[in-house]
């Protein structure tokens, strides 16, 4: 097996399998130097596969020699030798898991130094002091991650120890917290990418920086981000050192800051999407270090989607547009637009991540956990915040820092999460049991509130009016245009599996699975899960009837058969699953016969043109000849609304009665679309079409992909159709 990959080599993969052996922010790399021809220090990078052999049984064979013949290609390229006295090549060694977590694992920069090679580096760079500095972080940040006393004097045995670093912080604390928070899988690991270094922290005409295409906190088009000069990238992500915003390139580096305007414009057309950058500037030289896909607030995330696709010449649909937001349009995020007239703020710092938090001051992360178990609500106020601060991140109604810049750790993490922060609040000071807020001293346990938008903090519980973002109503209304269902698990769109081809069928240990003694559970779920796409045990549960524990017992052993496999926080079908899936689908198409699957498909597309007007009545409405965001105040309206609902559900039962005789699993929907028509009805709005529970659209939605299937058709063809 090959374990080290260089940046231009061709894996004649998809973007997506490639992130799966070398890592996202690898995959990135390889993007910017081969398909952009964008400026990127060389490298290589060790794959996922080699961290996975290594947390299993240690050094992989024949690492060491492909990790020399990269080292090896590296200096030939650079034009420098590692270990070398002479203009010795230094690298940084960085983690990458295929998919992104920023922050989470171990980096190590300057590698390659020790007595010799330090005063070489001060000979070719003509400055002593830089050398020192570069020598000194090297050693503390080499101490601390790899875990040493003593910094190994051989650069080799220095790489080693680094990368070996970097395999174990996947399995972390701080890894696995923010793996369980964010639902990423844990059998995944991380490449190491190992690359030439670029120093920004060389002169004064150097600097570091993260820029975001856009505002991630409110999606406003302009570059947004920090930078720092005579610094290297971790100072800025640290928060513990003064930033400037990326605007002052425009006067201090006209230049480079027009470069790096429209690097970014490139890279944001080319991921079609808001893009959360690292660079280096050296001797004037900009160099690009990163690309990934940017976190945003839940408000930005709608704002980008909308001008994104209102601009003539972006590649991005209004379809594909909301799609990508269609869970967030589910329970769109609000907004105050007024607050207590006798509220004032003690203290301001930047509106790092919007909305309201508001609960008691905890100054730790283990007491935000402790604090929140109890069922209470809490501010997290840090002097800023570090990937060990998750866990109560996490559990945090807002985080408040005194250090840090708006691409600081506590907000991007804050804003991926939806989580309101305010940073770099200055007068904010951080005691054991207090904190001073703009000269007031209050006690840890009461409570606070902070603005994430205006980045104002007040002493006490702070109301206003809420309304949902504007943007909202935009595409909600694209959504209804469209036909494209909101609250329904779209994950269901992925159809059956592809046809078996030569080895990919199902192992026998898999096709009994089906088939044995108790299967016919199993059975179900392997059906459940091939219509929804993704799933939690407590969601098939609801479906099928049964409870999340015998869920969980079922799903553990389909994983074991190969069959399923957990993905992103939930649960889904592995090829092998699919194949299966779909094969028990066929069977029961063909029990009830293919011309009665077909004219049942035929019948539901007509009471589906009603259920598409009944859900779109409940989200939207009229007012003034306009459509707006239903924010259900008018009792009359929504009453209407659900008398249509009711008034659909008695047509819907009058025809699902016969096709469930005729094909008995098919009562399950029988049995959920009545559940949630009823407290529907009795006013749970929420049954209408939420995805945070079993409504009526959610059950809908898959009763339609499974009759899809059981015609033998698939949505796309429907779509083409125009009959979804």
């Amino acid at each position: 097996m090959t374990y080290v990959f260089s940046f231009d080599h061709d894996h004649g993969l998809p973007l997506a399998d490639v992130k799966a052996i070398v890592g996202s922010k690898a995959a990135n790399l390889a993007t910017m130097v081969n398909d952009l021809g964008l400026p990127v220090p060389p490298g290589f990078t060790v794959s996922t596969a080699a961290c996975r052999a290594y947390l299993a049984g240690g050094w992989p064979a024949g690492l060491d020699a492909e990790i020399a013949a990269g080292m090896h290609a590296l200096e030939a390229k650079v034009g420098r030798r590692f270990g070398s006295p002479a203009d010795p090549l230094l690298v940084s060694v960085r983690s990458g898991a295929p998919v992104s977590m920023p922050g989470m694992m171990e980096t190590i920069l300057n590698l390659g130094l020790n007595e010799a090679t330090t005063v070489g580096l001060a000979a070719a760079s003509g400055s002593e002091a830089f050398a020192a500095n570069c020598r000194a972080r090297f050693e503390a940040q080499y101490r601390q991650v790899v875990g040493v006393d003593v910094v190994p004097a051989d650069p080799w045995a220095q790489l080693r120890g680094a990368v070996e670093a970097v395999f174990r912080s996947w399995v972390g604390d701080k890894a696995r917290s923010y793996r369980s928070k964010e639902g990423i899988p844990e059998d995944l690991g991380t490449g190491v990418t190992v690359q030439a270094m670029v120093f920004g922290n060389r002169s004064v005409d150097s600097g570091t920086g993260v820029l975001f295409t856009r505002d991630p906190a409110t999606g406003a088009n302009s570059l947004y981000g920090d930078v720092m000069f005579n610094a290297q990238g971790e100072d800025v992500v640290a928060g513990t050192h003064h930033t400037e915003p990326v605007s002052c390139l425009d006067t201090r580096m006209p230049e480079v800051g027009d470069e790096l305007r429209e690097y970014a414009r490139r890279l944001e057309r080319h991921h079609r999407d808001l893009c959360d950058i690292e660079f280096t500037i050296e001797h004037g030289k900009l160099w690009m270090l990163q690309v990934r896909v940017g976190k945003r607030s839940p408000q930005a995330a709608l704002r980008i989607a909308m001008e994104m696709a209102e601009d003539p010449g972006f590649p991005l649909t209004r379809e594909e547009a909301v799609h990508r937001v269609a869970p967030i349009l589910a329970d769109p995020p609000t907004v105050v637009t007024e607050r207590r007239t006798d509220a004032h703020p003690l203290a301001t710092g930047l509106p790092a991540s919007p909305g309201i938090g508001c609960g008691e001051v905890v100054t730790t992360p283990d007491d935000a956990v402790r604090v929140a178990d109890t069922g209470r609500q809490v501010i997290l106020v840090r002097a800023e915040t570090s990937p060990d601060d998750v866990h109560g991140m996490a559990r945090s109604a807002g985080v408040l820092t005194s250090r840090g810049g708006l691409a600081s750790h506590a907000a991007v993490v804050a804003r991926g999460w939806g989580i309101p922060a305010v940073v770099g609040a200055a007068s904010v000071v951080v005691e054991p049991d207090a904190i001073l807020v703009g000269g007031t001293r209050i006690s840890v346990g009461r409570t606070i509130t902070i603005d994430g938008s205006t980045g104002e903090i007040f002493e006490g519980a702070v109301g206003g009016e809420r309304v949902v973002v504007p943007e909202a109503a935009t595409l909600l209304a694209w959504a209804a245009e469209l036909g494209i269902p909101i609250g329904a698990t779209e994950a269901g769109e992925a159809g059956p599996g592809p046809e078996p081809g030569p080895g990919s069928g199902p192992s026998a240990t898999a096709a009994a699975a089906a088939t044995e003694p108790g299967g016919a559970a199993a059975d179900d779920v392997l059906r459940a899960l091939l219509v929804k796409g993704f799933a939690l045990p407590d969601q098939l549960a609801l479906a099928l009837g049964s409870t999340p524990e015998e869920m969980t017992d079922i799903i553990d052993r389909l994983a074991a058969d190969g069959l399923a496999e957990a993905s992103a926080g939930s649960y889904k079908l592995t090829a092998d699953g699919r194949t299966v899936a779909a094969g028990l689908i066929a069977r029961d198409a063909d029990a009830w016969g293919p011309a009665e699957a077909n004219a049942a498909l035929d019948a539901f597309v007509v009471l589906d043109g009603r259920m598409k007007e009944t859900v779109t009545a409940w989200q939207m409405r009229e007012v003034d000849g306009t459509q707006t965001f239903n924010d259900h105040t008018d009792a009359a309206y929504d009453a209407g609304v659900l008398a249509r609902l009711a008034g659909l559900h008695a047509d819907a039962r009058a025809w699902l009665v016969p096709c469930a005789a005729a094909l008995p699993r098919l009562s399950t929907y029988l049995r959920r679309l009545d559940h949630a028509a009823r407290l529907a009805g009795e006013g749970d709005g929420k049954y209408v079409a939420s995805p945070r529970v079993d409504s009526y659209h959610g059950v809908w939605f898959e009763l339609h992909e499974d009759l899809i299937l059981l015609a033998g058709r698939t949505r796309a063809d429907e779509v083409a159709a125009g009959r979804a």
